[in-house]
C-alpha cells in the first residue's frame, strides 16, 4: 500500500505523458464516477487528496488524466473551493455631457426671418400667378377681332353682313380723327382714359354729327364724356331687364342683358331704358339738331336718305354683356347691339392701350406722374411699417443678459494660461506692465486718487508716499520703472507689488 501523492512533487514537463497506473491499484469510486476538469492555477498544478490534475500555466483547461495510485484506506480529501472573488471597485461615472444642440426656441428665433421671407415670396408668386391667369382670361375683352367668350367678333361679323364696316383704333388721336357724321365711335373701356384724354375725346365727338357709344362708363369717366350724367353706386339687381321705354330700338329688341351700372340724368329729351330701381341702364342723349330717320331693322346703311342732316348722339350702355360672343344669342342682345352700333355705315372701335400716352404727346411725363396714386399711398404705408418694425427689432441698451456657456473656465486658469503665453513669448515687458497697471488701479482708490488718474505719476505718487510706513521710500521705480531683465526680476517685481498693496491696505 502506497502513501498519498506528494504535494511537493515536481510537475512533469509539458507534453510528457503520465506513467500508467499499476494494475493492482484500485480506482476510487469518486474518480470513476466524476472525472474532474479544473482550470490551471498560476503555480502550475492543483493537488487534491485523491487525484491531481495538472495543467500548463497558460490558464487553459487541461484534459483529465489518471492520478497516481492511492491507498484505499485513506478517504478522499475534499477539493478546496475557490475563495469568492472580491467585488471590483466601481469607477466614478463622469458627469453627463452638456448638450450643445440648439433648443426649439433657438431654432425658431434663428429661422423665423428666413421663413417669413419664404412666405412673402410664396404669397407674391401666388398673387402673380393669379394675376396672369386673370389677365389671360380677360385677353381680347370687347375686341371685335377676338373670338373668345368675352370678345366681340360676332357683332363685327353681323355688322359686316349688314354693310357696316368695323375698324379698330388704339389711340385717342386716331379716335378723334375718325369721328364724323357717318361713323359710330365705340369706346370699349372709358375708365382707362385719363382726364385729359376724356376731355379731348368729348370735344371731338360733340359736334361730329356721329354717334358715340360708351360701354359701361363708371362714375369718374361718365361725367367727362357725357356731361350731365352721373353713375349710381348701386348696380342693378337683375341681369335681364325689360325695355320699359319708347325707344324704337329697345322696343324691337325686347328684354336684354342690360343689368349693370345705373345712370341718372337731367338732360332734356333723354331716352332712358331698361330700368332697375327707377334708374336706367341705357341712356340715349340726342344732340340739338334735326334727327336722321331711324333705319328699319334688317336694313343697310344706305337705306336712309343721305341728304337728310344727321343728328349726333351719345349712347351709354351700363353692361357690356350684349356685345360678348357667348351672350349675343340670348334674349334680344343681338338685335339691340346691331341697332345701336349699325345706325352709321362705319364703326370705329376704340380700345384704349398703353400706347395712348406716347401718341398723345404725354411721353415727357416724369416717372412719378406715371405711377397711380394708389401705389404711392401703398409705398408710404410700407415705409411706415418698415420703420416701425425696425424700431421694434432694434437693439436697446439695457442690463446684461447672462448667456449659458458650454464650458466654464476658472479665472485662475485663464491667468495661468496668459502667464504661460507671456513666458513662451519671452514678453517680460508686457507682463510687468500688466502687473504694474493692475496694482495702480487697485491702490488708487485706497489713497484717494480717481481711477482715471491712477496711471499718472504726478497724481498717484504724492498720495501714495504719505501712506507708506517707511519714510523716504520712493515707489516710482516700482510702479513706473523699466521692465525686469530676467524671470527672477519679474518674480521679485510681483512680490514687491504685492507687498506694496498689502502695506497700503493695512496702513
Amino acid at each position: 500500500m502506497t502513501g498519498p501523492t506528494d504535494p511537493q512533487r515536481p510537475a512533469p514537463p509539458e507534453g510528457t505523458p503520465e506513467p500508467p497506473a499499476p494494475a493492482h491499484a484500485p480506482r476510487s469510486a469518486a474518480t470513476d464516477a466524476q472525472p474532474s476538469t479544473a482550470a490551471a492555477p498560476t503555480t502550475g498544478a492543483l493537488a487534491t487528496g485523491a487525484h491531481a490534475t495538472e495543467a500548463p500555466t497558460t490558464g487553459a483547461l487541461a484534459t483529465p488524466t489518471p492520478s497516481a495510485p492511492t491507498a484505499t484506506s485513506h478517504p478522499e480529501a475534499p477539493t478546496p473551493s475557490r475563495p469568492p472573488a472580491s467585488p471590483r471597485p466601481t469607477a466614478p461615472q463622469p458627469p453627463p455631457p452638456t448638450s450643445l444642440a440648439p433648443t426649439p426656441r433657438q431654432l425658431w428665433t434663428r429661422s423665423r426671418g428666413v421663413l417669413l421671407a419664404l412666405v412673402v415670396v410664396l404669397v407674391t408668386g401666388i398673387a402673380i400667378a393669379i394675376a396672369v391667369v386673370r389677365s389671360g382670361a380677360h385677353q381680347g375683352r370687347l375686341d371685335p377681332r377676338s373670338a373668345s367668350s368675352q370678345g366681340s367678333r360676332a357683332v363685327a361679323e353681323l355688322l359686316a353682313d349688314r354693310g357696316v364696316s368695323t375698324r379698330v383704333v388704339t389711340t385717342t388721336e386716331a379716335a378723334r380723327s375718325a369721328a364724323g357724321p357717318d361713323t359710330t365711335l365705340v369706346v370699349a373701356n372709358p375708365d382707362l382714359l385719363s382726364d385729359d384724354q376724356q376731355t379731348r375725346l368729348q370735344a371731338a365727338t360733340q359736334d361730329s354729327g356721329g354717334r358715340t357709344v360708351l360701354v359701361a362708363p363708371g362714375k369718374p369717366s361718365v361725367s367727362k364724356l357725357a356731361p350731365g350724367v352721373t353713375a349710381d353706386d348701386l348696380p342693378s339687381l337683375e341681369s335681364t331687364l325689360a325695355p320699359d321705354c319708347s325707344l324704337p330700338a329697345a322696343r324691337r329688341a325686347g328684354s336684354a342683358d342690360m343689368g349693370g351700372i345705373r345712370y341718372d340724368t337731367l338732360a332734356p329729351n333723354a331716352e332712358a331704358c331698361y330700368r332697375s330701381l327707377d334708374l336706367p341702364s341705357l341712356l340715349l342723349l340726342p344732340a340739338d339738331r334735326p334727327e336722321r330717320p331711324e333705319r328699319p331693322e334688317g336694313g343697310t346703311a344706305g337705306d336712309a336718305d343721305n341728304d337728310t342732316p344727321t343728328r349726333g348722339d351719345t349712347v351709354i350702355i351700363g353692361a357690356p354683356d350684349i356685345l360678348y360672343n357667348d351672350r349675343l344669342d340670348q334674349h334680344g342682345n343681338a338685335s339691340l347691339a346691331l341697332q345701336l352700333l349699325g345706325s352709321r355705315p362705319h364703326v370705329v372701335w376704340y380700345l384704349p392701350s398703353l400706347s395712348d400716352d406716347a401718341a398723345d404727346g404725354s411721353a415727357d411725363d416724369s416717372f412719378f406722374d406715371l405711377i397711380p396714386s394708389g401705389w404711392l399711398w401703398g409705398t408710404l404705408q410700407l415705409t411706415v411699417a418698415a420703420v416701425l418694425a425696425a424700431l421694434w427689432r432694434a437693439r436697446r441698451f439695457g442690463p446684461l443678459v447672462p448667456e449659458r456657456l458650454p464650458v466654464a473656465v476658472r479665472a485662475s486658469e485663464t491667468a495661468e494660461g496668459r502667464a504661460r503665453l507671456y513666458r513662451k513669448a519671452d514678453a517680460r515687458d508686457r507682463a510687468a506692465a500688466a502687473l504694474r497697471s493692475a496694482t495702480r488701479t487697485r491702490i488708487a482708490p485706497l489713497v484717494g486718487v480717481p481711477t482715471a488718474r491712477a496711471h499718472t505719476p504726478e497724481a498717484l505718487l504724492p498720495a501714495l508716499t504719505s501712506r507708506l510706513r517707511t519714510p523716504g521710500q520712493d515707489p516710482h521705480p516700482l510702479l513706473f520703472g523699466p521692465p525686469p531683465a530676467d524671470d527672477a526680476g519679474l518674480i521679485a517685481l510681483a512680490d514687491q507689488l504685492d507687498a506694496l498693496e498689502s502695506e497700503v491696505r493695512t496702513s
